[in-house]
């Protein structure tokens, strides 16, 4: 296990982490920009939870490669998933936020691919 693989998972773990905690307190800044896409409020706790869950996976894949691997790949899902529903709100400027939480999760999964 390479230290470059370690060091990226942590920091996508803790960014991931970092925006799971923001949906599920409901951090004001979150609430209006999601309610500005058309998201529903009630749905930010399970986000919140699917992000938690996401960056669990990745910190627990450091020991279960493949609990990291399934984890990355559900977390790149979902930042798709964002990146979908900021372009269907034509939010076009927000577009690079879940691209920048995503990208160190695309680095991981492919820093593990080398190992």
């Amino acid at each position: 296990m390479s230290t470059a693989y370690v060091v990226v998972t942590v920091l996508a773990a803790l960014m991931t982490g970092f925006s799971a905690g923001t949906f599920i307190f409901r951090a004001p800044w979150i609430v209006r920009s999601l309610t500005a896409y058309g998201v529903p409020e009630s749905w930010l706790p399970w986000l919140g939870t699917a992000k938690a869950a996401g960056a669990v996976g990745l910190l627990a894949g450091l020991a279960v490669p493949v609990v990291g691997v399934l984890a990355g790949i559900g977390l790149v899902l979902y930042f798709a998933g964002a990146v979908v529903t900021v372009v269907r709100a034509r939010s076009y400027a927000h577009v690079p936020m879940p691209l920048l939480y995503a990208a160190p999760v695309v680095a991981s999964l492919a820093l593990r691919a080398d190992i």
